[in-house]
């Protein structure tokens, strides 16, 4: 086949309409373009074809990946680099889709993929979404949030933090130093970036194992937006048997849905297997520590006492799923009784219950939080701790809701000594 050549849609105009909430109506005039980076071979993962035409779940992993952003509506046109004898014959379900998706030969090493596939970006691209071929469960709101920010930043990147204490070894095996946590992340793709952000960084020719790694040694900052626990990447057949369960309990509402999430208002997807569940917590304040809600740090002289961060929405919410799912609660897991969990991120704790939820087969379709407190006024910072919750139970967060509230200065809540919260989950079995 002749490389570059568009298999299948036309160009569509950039300027559209994105609904970003229940109210609020934002027009969008920017285009986007997405490289699908497969042209490995996948030799860590064994048989005799390269891992992304393995199949999960009816469909290859390349066409969940592929089929992720041909269903996102912040993205104009894909390019694909793939292996060469397979961009000489490329499957049906790259052929006709409704809007332009271009296949280019990989290269020798991912960003000579990456590279190859930029080439053949429009020139009326901002900003150029990379994706690996082997996260198939990525889901619209992280490749929305992603290309956000890097319209913003300049560059973006999904990203965990880490949860597990993290060590770094000498050559000999042995421990050489503990990392601080709190500053570890663990990168994920998609990885967002302005045109002229990625062009420069794939001038650099040294190694790389992401675009990222290019775009920091090129001297740009890489902002971080927060992943999904469940965008695992299959390197191995273990990984895809865990993308198999996590699949199995998330919906996929057509055949060219890459989006394992609970629909959003007005999708209609079919659901069985209604539950509810309740969350509540209290943490008192004190002086000396920070105060986390959400996910999110807020300016104020006092935070809340606890042995994690004390975060009282993370823990009503882990407590709401986690109980209507009849998977236990936030003690079971998470024991304040534990060292690991001492000072952990509550965010952190609120991925791993949402695991264990689609674990057992249920999605979030939705969650309704009240905070009760005086001080601080939370308006401010609903926004935020609306995506921090989406993004760590994987949903959008129009399926999200939080609510402040005062106690009018009645007990220690009302005296300011403490802050309060309750939680609504509803789960749901997708037929």
């Amino acid at each position: 086949m002749t490389v570059g050549r568009a298999l299948s849609g036309a160009p569509r105009e950039p300027g559209r309409v994105r609904a970003t909430s229940l109210d609020k109506i934002v027009f969008l005039a920017r285009h986007v373009s997405a490289i699908i980076a497969a042209g490995g071979r996948g030799l860590r993962f064994g048989g005799g074809q390269p891992k992304q035409l393995a199949t999960l779940g009816g469909r290859t992993i390349l066409q969940r990946s592929v089929d992720a952003f041909v269903d996102s509506g912040d993205v104009d046109e894909i390019v694909v680099a793939l292996p060469a004898f397979l961009a000489a014959d490329p499957p049906a379900y790259l052929r006709s889709r409704t809007k332009p998706v271009l296949i280019v030969d990989g290269g020798e090493r991912r960003q000579d993929s990456v590279r190859q596939a930029f080439e053949r970006v429009g020139r009326t691209a901002e900003v150029v979404v990379v994706h690996d071929a082997a996260r198939p469960l990525v889901t619209d709101s992280l490749i929305r949030r992603t290309i956000d920010a890097a319209f913003e930043a300049g560059a973006a990147i999904a990203a965990l933090r880490a949860s597990d204490t993290v060590k770094r070894a000498d050559s000999a095996g042995r421990v050489a130093e503990t990392l601080p946590r709190d500053q570890i992340y663990l990168a994920q793709t998609p990885q967002a970036f302005r045109v002229d952000v990625l062009r420069h960084a794939l001038t650099i020719r040294a190694d790389a194992t992401d675009e990222a790694a290019l775009a920091e040694q090129a001297g740009h900052p890489v902002q971080l937006v927060d992943g999904d626990p469940r965008n695992v990447k299959i390197t191995t057949p273990d990984d895809l048997a865990l993308a198999e369960k996590l699949l199995a309990g998330t919906p996929d509402p057509s055949p060219g849905s890459g989006s394992p999430r609970a629909p959003s208002r007005g999708e209609g997807a079919p659901y069985d297997g209604i539950r509810i569940g309740n969350g509540y917590d209290l943490h008192r304040l004190v002086e000396g520590r920070p105060l986390v809600l959400g996910g999110v740090t807020i300016p104020f002289d006092k935070g809340l006492l606890g042995h994690s961060d004390a975060d009282v929405i993370c823990h009503v919410v882990t407590d709401a799923i986690l109980g209507a799912a009849g998977a236990g609660d936030i003690g079971r897991h998470f024991p304040d009784t534990d060292a690991a969990w001492k000072d952990a991120n509550s965010l952190d704790l609120l991925r791993r219950a949402a695991a264990i939820v689609a674990a057992v087969g249920y999605v979030v379709v939705n969650v309704d939080v009240v905070v009760i407190a005086e001080r601080p006024k939370l308006a401010p910072h609903v926004d935020a701790i609306r995506t921090r919750v989406a993004a760590a139970i994987g949903c959008d967060p129009v399926q999200v809701s939080i609510k402040g509230k005062t106690n009018e200065g009645v007990d220690s809540v009302g005296a300011g000594e403490a802050i309060a919260a309750h939680a609504v989950a509803l789960l749901a079995r997708h037929r």
